[in-house]
């Protein structure tokens, strides 16, 4: 069982309350079903929040804990252009998540909220202390026993290491991948690394926008939802709320994107930030280039709430 929180703790010598961007034990059985919250609480955190400690701080003047720090996304650092081949990769990894990997948390609770993990994705911890994850395009599921690794052939294998009947339709989303339990399962190391990389970016901007906001806005905790395979917290007032998130990419978009979509009308013309039918995006060749994820995000959420 891959403890995040605890890995984090041993690698500051157990001198601080650290919080992480990733789920750690123990199981909840009663909702919410989250054991831990990134940005409440803690002594060292993976956000700006007054009256903690960023990993950033504590990592100055050492650059072996920053490295490890970085491929954790606990200190954010620049993202690197896709691998070629990386959409491909993108729609089968979507197809684990949606007919796998969440399966498994519904079957045990109900619910289908996933989360960044290590070099990609997966559940919060479960059942036993149970969770089930992709990471470097590998499926892993762990337990108290320790963690079982395979290379993802097809769905129908992929169900079988976790132990998940099929079908697997949960019933809650209508899968947008096809979902054929055979087909061959195309995954190209590099590009789910990018894929884990995006994943992990969004988990620190978002999370840090979660940290920013006030009780008036009742910010929802960071998920990644399978059926849109995208990061999104939903933050504001009743009459001003909206998704914010970050997508890897869909029909419309080749590459990932960051977005704001209100709830409500889009309100004027905001100088063109409003630029999606469903509200505004920032390309991820615009953060190549340097546009501040922060600011488009913050953005937003002041034209959202005027």
């Amino acid at each position: 069982m891959r403890d995040a929180r605890a890995e984090a703790m041993e690698r500051v010598g157990g001198r601080y309350d650290v919080r992480v961007l990733e789920p750690s034990p123990p199981a909840l059985s009663e909702a919410p079903f989250f054991a831990d919250d990134p940005v409440a609480g803690g002594d060292v955190v993976p956000v700006d929040r007054a009256g903690a400690r960023t990993w950033a701080d504590v990592c100055a003047g050492d650059a072996g804990l920053r490295a490890w720090c970085e491929d954790r996304w606990l200190v954010r650092r620049a993202l690197a252009p896709l691998p070629d081949g990386f959409p491909t990769t993108r729609l089968a990894l979507h197809a684990v998540a949606e007919h796998v990997v969440a399966p498994c948390r519904h079957a045990a609770n109900g619910r289908i909220g996933l989360r960044y993990t290590y070099r990609g994705f997966g559940t919060p911890f479960f059942a036993d202390d149970r969770q089930v994850r992709i990471e470097d395009g590998m499926l892993a599921v762990g337990d108290r026993r320790g963690d079982r690794v395979e290379r993802l052939t097809t769905l129908r294998a992929a169900a079988a290491l976790v132990d998940l009947p099929l079908p697997t339709s949960t019933g809650v989303y209508t899968p947008t991948t096809a979902g054929d339990l055979d087909e061959p399962l195309v995954v190209d190391p590099a590009c789910a690394r990018a894929l884990g990389d995006w994943f992990g970016f969004c988990a620190s901007v978002l999370e840090q926008l979660r940290a920013e906001s006030g009780q008036a806005d009742a910010p929802s905790r960071l998920q990644l939802w399978p059926e849109h395979f995208d990061v999104a917290v939903d933050l504001g007032p009743p009459d001003a709320r909206a998704n914010f998130g970050g997508s890897p990419g869909d029909a419309v978009h080749p590459e990932p994107y960051l977005y704001v979509g209100p709830w409500g009308p889009l309100a004027g013309d905001a100088g063109g930030f409003w630029n999606e039918p469903f509200g505004a995006s920032l390309s991820y060749r615009a953060l190549l280039d340097g546009a501040d994820p922060l600011e488009f995000l913050r953005t937003g959420k002041a034209l959202v709430q005027g």
